[in-house]
């Protein structure tokens, strides 16, 4: 398996779109690849549509996400930073995925494409450890 990259990922609660004005400043960057929840969620209900599914920064270099949680999810400060495992491909997102949810604490998404990612899982280890899996878009 090839790691590509560790990064942080930050969950917000309702205040994604505020939040991004906020770290394009503090890292003089522009967010890369912003989607909402209307445009990444089939029926997303009307009143969750402005919210950030994903958005990604571009800092020297090193990637930065961040989404605002989903109101179906707690939100708990502290608890709110994860991290993200790039692989190359589909299948080392599987193969990754399958070993950090033996015995796993939450599987809060199972492996699926979503607008960013083409293999995307979120899962608590029984650690305790949240895991962002994702390959990234050709």
């Amino acid at each position: 398996m090839v790691m590509k990259a560790i990064e942080i990922y930050m969950n917000i609660n309702g205040r994604g779109a505020e939040a991004i004005t906020f770290y394009e400043e503090a890292f003089n960057t522009k967010a890369e690849h912003v989607t909402t929840f209307a445009q990444g969620w089939p029926d997303c209900p009307p009143e969750l549509e402005h919210l950030i599914m994903n958005a990604q920064f571009n800092i020297d270099g090193i990637r930065m996400q961040l989404s605002d949680n989903n109101p179906i999810f707690d939100f708990q400060i502290g608890q709110n930073m994860t991290a993200a495992l790039i692989v190359e491909s589909v299948e080392e997102a599987q193969e990754l995925f399958n070993k950090l949810s033996r015995d796993a604490m939450n599987i809060k998404m199972p492996l699926q494409a979503v607008p960013w990612s083409p293999a995307y899982g979120n899962v608590t280890d029984k650690y305790g450890m949240t895991w962002q899996i994702n390959t990234e878009l050709s």
